[in-house]
Order: structure tokens, then sequence, then C-alpha cells
């Protein structure tokens, strides 16, 4: 017997119990469905937190007040025994490598012109946030640079603060009403949509000095630093903390943040969980091989008389066993490439109706749920090919 005959014969017999085949590839196709759209959810959420923060390019690093290991909540939310001040930052800035820094204040106040308000983020930086941040200016231009120090008068609005208080109108030249200051909006910035749930195009930035003022501050809440380039993350590191400690009188009270650590994080984090609910749905494709293993049992003890007829007209062991072995191979693999296809369209459903949620299903992904499925067909099937394989062929032509 050739395998194209062990085909005709194995799909023969799927074919004269048609819905227990559909029902035992209905089990494989629900499981591979559920692994392929939770992995695919998984990768979608690690592939949105790595877009959110590669925006900001690798070669940022951020440093706040208060060591989190032992203060817990930095900044202007708790306490440290030294503040970040914008010498801080100018020293930072001296350092090799170091191409740009960004001393931040900010808090959150009604910014009013032409007679509307709105209560947003403002963010008290410098003239570098176009480059550090990898922000743009859509119209007029940001903040000039300048002694950090000296506040000005001149403001830049995020499209959605502008579209609100202005609507369509030129926003440029006009003035508007920050926290009891009057400033002239010099620049609106391009769109950028929302970072980590928080609307960037909804806000408005000011200079640092005048942030400081608002709030009343007396210490930035964050110093961004811009470095030459990703493979100097450890070196520029290294050389803030030691220039940041030698500033503090010895004491490392700061923490400093890298880009490259926070992706390597979040990408350790979001790999655990895709295999964790990966495992998860791996429990309904398990369901589904038990239930292919049970019919194909029940279907050895109905074909007894069959079996032995091929083994009278020559059919060996081995044979037996492959035909047994191919079926459960088929219904698991044909049941595996419906859950693929189940898995897909439930994707694209959830990408329509909800929008914001991160679905991604890579390539390799369907391969191997495809692999996953005709091993479980093999192991599923292992078990009642070996026992058909074993019958005696006399006993087997008296079975019926």
């Amino acid at each position: 017997m050739d395998p194209s005959d062990l085909g005709l014969v194995a799909l023969g017999a799927l074919r004269s119990h048609r819905l227990r085949s559909f029902l035992s590839m209905l089990g494989i196709a629900i499981g591979i469905a559920a692994v392929v759209l939770l992995t695919s959810i998984g990768e979608g959420t690690r592939r949105y937190m790595i877009a959110e923060f590669t925006q900001f390019g690798t070669n940022v690093l951020a440093v706040n007040p208060g060591k989190t290991d032992t203060v817990g909540i930095p900044g202007v939310f708790g306490g440290t025994t030294q503040k970040l001040t914008i010498d801080d930052a100018e020293s930072i800035e001296r350092l090799p490598g170091v191409l740009k820094v960004v001393p931040v204040a900010m808090g959150q106040a009604r910014v009013e012109g032409a007679g509307r308000g709105r209560s947003v983020f403002v963010y008290g930086v410098t003239s570098d946030v176009p480059d550090v941040w990898k922000f743009e200016v859509r119209r007029g231009a940001f903040l000039p640079a300048g002694d950090p120090r000296r506040g000005t008068s001149m403001a830049v609005l995020g499209p959605k603060l502008k579209r609100e208080l202005f609507g369509e109108r030129n926003a440029l030249g006009e003035f508007v009403r920050i926290a009891g200051f009057r400033l002239r909006v010099i620049g609106v910035m391009a769109p950028k949509g929302q970072i980590l749930g928080i609307d960037i195009d909804d806000s408005a930035y000011v200079s640092v000095a005048t942030a400081m003022q608002m709030f009343n501050l007396d210490e930035l809440m964050e110093i961004d630093v811009l470095f030459s380039h990703e493979g100097l993350t450890a070196g520029v590191e290294e050389a803030v903390r030691r220039r940041l400690t030698e500033r503090h009188n010895g004491r490392e009270d700061f923490t400093i943040t890298t880009q490259t650590a926070m992706l390597e994080v979040f990408d350790n984090v979001m790999n655990v969980i895709t295999i964790a609910v990966a495992a998860i749905a791996g429990i309904s494709l398990l369901v589904g091989a038990i239930g292919v293993l049970t019919m194909m049992w029940i279907s050895v003890g109905e074909r007894v008389n069959e079996i032995g007829l091929m083994r009278a007209l020559g059919a060996t062991r081995e044979q037996i066993q492959r035909l047994f072995l191919l079926e459960a191979v088929i219904l698991t693999v044909i049941g595996g490439a419906f859950g693929i296809a189940l898995g897909l369209v439930v994707a694209e459903l959830l990408r329509t109706t909800v929008p914001g949620m991160p679905v991604y299903t890579p390539p390799q992904y369907m391969v191997a749920a495809l692999v996953v499925s005709g091993v479980a067909g093999v192991l599923s099937g292992l078990v009642p090919a070996r026992r058909a394989a074993s019958l005696d062929p006399v006993e087997a032509l008296r079975g019926e």
C-alpha cells in the first residue's frame, strides 16, 4: 500500500463519519483559534508598547529626582535629599557624548483663550524639545533659545488645545492665559497622538522658568538627555550618574532611566505574557486533541473487521499504524487551518470594532499553529494507531 493509497483510505474513512469528524476538527479549530487570537493580542500589545517608546528614539535617557527603590514616587509628588536643578541640567549638557538636555517642569492648569478655557498639562521646557522629544512644529516656531532661568511671555499649543480654543482661526500672535500668566502664542505643534494614554496634542508648552513660577516649584520633575547614538548608552548613563553624584554630595538620590532599558523590560514582560496566554489558550487545544484521541479510539473498535481484512490482503502492522496516524493528522491539520482562519477573522473584527486594541498576527505564528496542530494529531492518534496495528488479523476478521 503506497502513500497515495493510505491517503485515499484515510479520507474515505473520515468522510464515512462526517459529523464525528467535523466535531473533532471543530475542537481543534477552537483551540488553535484561541491560541492565535490571544498570542496576536499579546504580540500586538508588545509592538504597541515598543512603538510608544521608540518614537522618542533610543538615544535618550531621563533623570528623575529621588531613588525609586527607596523613595518610591519621585519628583513633585515625593521628596528627595537634594533637588534636581537647572544647574544640574547644564552640568550634564557639558558631558562628552551629550548633545542636548531638556529640563522639565510640569503641572496641570486651565488655559484660556478666545473666550474659551480648558484644563490641560502644561510642560515647562526649553527650545531643544523638538530635537530631544522628536516633536515637530506645524505652524510658527517653538520656544526660542535663551537662559533657562529667565521666564518668557510665550507659549506653544498642542494642535487639539489650539482647535478647542481658537477653532480654525490662526492662533499665532493671539494671547492665552495660563494659571494667571498672560502669554503670546508663537507656535502650534504637529499632531503627535497619545503616548501611554496621555494626549500629547492636548497640552501647552512654556519656558521651564515660567512653569516653575506658575506651579510654585523649586525643582525639576525631570531632565531628558539626548546623546550621540545608542551605542553610547552605558557610557553616558555612567557619566551622568558620576556627575550628579558629585554635585549631590556623594549621594545617588536620583533615578536614571534609559530608553533601551525600558524597551528591554517591556519586551521581556510582554514575551512572558504572550507565552502565558498562549499556554492558557493551549488548554482548549488539549481538549480538542483529547476529543480526536477519543474519536480515533472508537473508530478502531468499529473497524476491527476492516483492519483484519486489510491485514489479510497483505497490509503490514506499520501500514495500519500509519493509516490511523494519518487520519488523526488530517483531522487536526484541517481543524488547525480552520482555526487559523477563525482566529484571523476574529482579530480583524477586533481591529474594526475596537480600533484602539493592538492586534498583530505574525506569519510565523500561523505556521507554528499549523505545526502544533499536526503534532497534536500525531500525539492523539498514536495510541489508537498502535492499538489497531496490534490486532491479530485472524481475530480481527472474526470481530464482526
